[in-house]
C-alpha cells in the first residue's frame, strides 16, 4: 500500500528572471548553431547544466576562453569582471551577455564608488562567480568577507562602504551593518540584495508552515539555495535538502503526509515536478 502523500510545489519557487533570461538566450543559439560556449556553469544546478550540455552547451573556464578565437561565448547571469570583456575583444570573441540586470546595476554602483575612492567591503562568498565580477570593478582592491568574524583582526579604515552579493540574506546584511557601526566605523551600507531572493524568504516562511514535510530542491553549489534552505528549516524543522530524485528517502515520510516542494532561484521547475512525481509513487 502506498503512502498516499499529498504533494504541492511552491508556485514562487524555481528560476528567477536572470536565470530564465540566460537559459532562453542559450537555447535560442543552441537551436541555431548546434553548440555554444558558456563561461562557467550557466546555473548552479548540475541537472539543468547536464540538460543543456546534451543540447550542445560547452562549459569553459577563463583559461580556455583565452585560447578561443572568433567564437560566441555566453556570459551567465552572475556577470563577469572587466578583464573578461577585454580578453574577448583581443580574441575577436562575440560575447552573448546574459548578465542579470540586478548584478549589472550593482557592478556599476561598485565601479562608481571605487572611482570616488571609497573603501569598499563586499559581503559575499569567496570565489563565487558574481563576487569575482564585483571585485573586478575595483581592480580587486575591495575586501570580500563571508562572515563578520573575518573582519575581527583586519585594520579597516574609519569610513567604509558596504555592499553585498545579490543572493545573500537581507537579515544577515543588516546585522553586519549594525555590528560594524557598533565597532565604531562610519558605514555607508548599500543593500543590493535582489528582491526576487529576499521576497522569496517571506513567501517561503508562509508556504512551509502548511506541510508536515518540506523537500527543498537545489544544487549543492547554489549560494541562494543555502540561504533559502535555512529559511525553510527555521520555520519547518522537517525540511530535507535534495539535489536529485535519487536522494529522496521514502523512510522519512508517514502515510498521508502533506509534503511541500520548493527550491532555489537556480532550481528548474522540471526537476521539482520530477520530485513530485517520485513522491506520489511512494
Amino acid at each position: 500500500m502506498g503512502k498516499n502523500l499529498q504533494v504541492v510545489i511552491d508556485t514562487h519557487s524555481g528560476f528567477c528572471f536572470g536565470v530564465v533570461y540566460a537559459i532562453d538566450m542559450a537555447e535560442e543559439i543552441l537551436e541555431q548553431d548546434g553548440y555554444l560556449y558558456c563561461l562557467g556553469d550557466i546555473v548552479h544546478n548540475d541537472e539543468e547544466v547536464e540538460r543543456l550540455k546534451a543540447k550542445g552547451l560547452r562549459i569553459i573556464d577563463h583559461e580556455k576562453l583565452a585560447e578561443l578565437e572568433g567564437e560566441k561565448v555566453l556570459i551567465r547571469a552572475h556577470g563577469e569582471a572587466p578583464e573578461t570583456y577585454k580578453m574577448a575583444l583581443t580574441n575577436n570573441i562575440t560575447l552573448i551577455d546574459a548578465s542579470c540586470p540586478v548584478v549589472l546595476k550593482l557592478q556599476n554602483r561598485i565601479k562608481t564608488s571605487y572611482e570616488d575612492q571609497e573603501n569598499i567591503i563586499i559581503f559575499g562568498k569567496h570565489g563565487h562567480a558574481e563576487v569575482i565580477g564585483l571585485q573586478g570593478q575595483t581592480d580587486n582592491n575591495a575586501l570580500v568577507f563571508q562572515d563578520i568574524a573575518e573582519l575581527d583582526n583586519v585594520d579597516l579604515p574609519k569610513k567604509i562602504t558596504l555592499y553585498s552579493q545579490t543572493t545573500k540574506s537581507t537579515e544577515k546584511f543588516y546585522q553586519i551593518k549594525e555590528e560594524l557601526i557598533e565597532r565604531g566605523y562610519e558605514v555607508t551600507a548599500n543593500d543590493t540584495i535582489c528582491r526576487q531572493v529576499s521576497n522569496r524568504n517571506e513567501e517561503l516562511r508562509s508556504f512551509v508552515l502548511n506541510f508536515d514535510k518540506i523537500i527543498f530542491v537545489s544544487g549543492k553549489k547554489s549560494s541562494n539555495g543555502k540561504v533559502l534552505y535555512e529559511v525553510c528549516k527555521k520555520y519547518n524543522p522537517e525540511t530535507y535538502f535534495v539535489s536529485s530524485v535519487e536522494e529522496l528517502d521514502s523512510a522519512v515520510f508517514s502515510e498521508n503526509d502533506k509534503v511541500g516542494i520548493c527550491g532555489a532561484t537556480s532550481t528548474p521547475m522540471w526537476l521539482m515536478q520530477n520530485v513530485k512525481a517520485a513522491l506520489e509513487n511512494f
